[in-house]
């Protein structure tokens, strides 16, 4: 699969004849509402063979070659290398696919086990309708090995709705949680309309997780969470209670999202995580953490103090990383998910927590701020899909930072005021997926599911094979 950036003036028709690719794929892969009206600098997905590999330093022309199975002087051609020892990190090449000729007397069995990949995949790959019959001297595309991660997503979807998202995207999940159970002061929860939700997360194979929370939309929580935290019998009660939901309703994992515990929490946070593991591994559940990124120690006092890495990795199953909200909906407009500030609250994680237990956070809105910005003001948050939308309604041009991997663009609308929109996109997609692959990842957490953008979804179908 390969990724396009539309130049002015370029047609569907043109791109589609460019890569041999049907038209009618890249209208359905990219869910065009209108194939006549791209945008300038939009990003497409394209069905293909090929795939793209960013050179890292000190990688050559050869040892690439050597990790995707193909000649080195197949890859000077398709790129139309003219110095081939000359590669610039950061190089976007495009490598082709591994093939195969039939020789006489081969089966499908024993070539998918010749390359370490399955018949299936062989026959998917090459639209083969009667896999008992190859030809001798036919080319077969050998589909590459994906590497293996976990997905999980959240939702505060209704229950409708959800269950919609989950009929749509069932197969790229592992996990699903829908957000969340609230903790009371008297060790209670607030109830979640969840039945429903959870039986269609079952009928995909999907692992329902249990989200336990501290605040709302009004209310910070950090209160909340210290009579909790500092309370054994209270922080006990609230176990039990999860453990009940748990038990009633079909979860197999907790995820507990405390946000803004105050720093003089912090032991006490990881006495609840402990308690935690103690009361459910027992019973055969998991329990996970959504921690606040971080780019290294605390000092003491400060925001994030509360939150301890090393704790946490030890502790818990797992943790998800939430490596986004730089472009917050109150603040100014900037990238919403930086991959350059991802990457070093990442290397900072892996330091502490193995990267078998780390989850990286992506988030799946775009966000439109007025500017000049003014302290306070909130930022329209909707999907991607709607900022191409956008982007064509007033005739943007969309630009990519390449700093944070994110596209952007500005406009004014019909009443003259000025507008700066960050979103997410094909491109900045992929380069989450490479950070994922690049420190071999346990997975990656959605934020959250109800945005559309199906480009995501494809490629992380061509990038990864997802654990059920």
């Amino acid at each position: 699969m390969l990724i396009h950036v539309v130049s002015a003036g370029e047609t569907l028709w043109q791109i589609a004849n460019r890569y041999a690719a049907p038209m009618s794929a890249i209208i359905q892969l990219n869910a065009l509402p209108d194939p006549n009206q791209l945008v300038i600098g939009q990003s497409l997905v394209i069905p293909s063979s090929f795939t793209t590999h960013t050179v890292k330093k000190g990688e050559t022309l050869s040892s690439i070659a050597q990790q995707y199975h193909v000649s080195l002087q197949s890859i000077i051609q398709v790129n139309h290398l003219t110095n081939p020892d000359l590669l610039t990190p950061g190089t976007k090449l495009i490598i082709p696919p591994i093939i195969h000729v039939v020789e006489s007397g081969e089966t499908l069995s024993q070539i998918a086990k010749d390359y370490n990949t399955t018949v299936q995949a062989i026959i998917e790959e090459n639209d083969i309708t009667n896999p008992n019959m190859i030809y001798v001297g036919s080319h077969l595309i050998i589909p590459r090995m994906k590497p293996t991660i976990e997905v999980n997503a959240y939702t505060y979807e209704t229950p409708e709705e959800a269950v919609q998202s989950l009929n749509a995207l069932g197969s790229l999940l592992t996990y699903f949680s829908p957000f969340a159970y609230l903790m009371n002061e008297d060790g209670t929860l607030e109830p979640l309309n969840d039945k429903a939700m959870i039986t269609a997360a079952n009928s995909q194979n999907i692992i329902p997780m249990l989200t336990l929370t501290n605040f709302t939309s009004t209310e910070s929580g950090s209160n909340l969470t210290h009579v909790i935290l500092s309370n054994q019998q209270l922080s006990e009660k609230v176990i039990d209670n999860i453990l009940k939901v748990m038990e009633d309703k079909g979860y197999k994992v907790l995820n507990i999202d405390f946000e803004n515990v105050l720093p003089a929490d912090r032991e006490n946070y990881n006495r609840f995580l402990q308690l935690a593991v103690d009361r459910l591994h027992p019973k055969g559940f998991l329990v996970s953490t959504a921690l606040a990124p971080k780019t290294g120690p605390s000092p003491a006092g400060s925001t994030y103090e509360a939150y301890d890495y090393e704790a946490h990795g030890r502790i818990v199953d797992f943790v998800v990383l939430m490596t986004y909200e730089w472009g917050y909906r109150l603040g100014p407009p900037q990238a919403i998910s930086p991959i350059n500030e991802m990457r070093k609250v990442v290397e900072y994680a892996l330091t502490v927590i193995p990267a078998n237990k780390i989850f990286l956070g992506f988030q799946i809105y775009a966000r439109d701020w007025l500017i000049p910005h003014v302290k306070g003001q909130e930022a329209e948050t909707f999907s991607p899909q709607e900022a191409v939308a956008r982007a064509q309604q007033y005739g943007a041009t969309i630009q990519y930072d390449p700093t944070t991997q994110s596209p952007y663009f500005r406009y004014v609308d019909k009443q003259g005021r000025n507008h700066e929109v960050w979103f997410e996109d094909a491109r900045s997609a992929q380069a989450k997926f490479d950070l994922t692959k690049e420190y071999h990842l346990r997975g990656i957490s959605y934020w959250a599911l109800g945005f559309p953008f199906p480009q995501n979804w494809a490629l992380l179908d061509n990038n990864f094979s997802i654990k059920k």
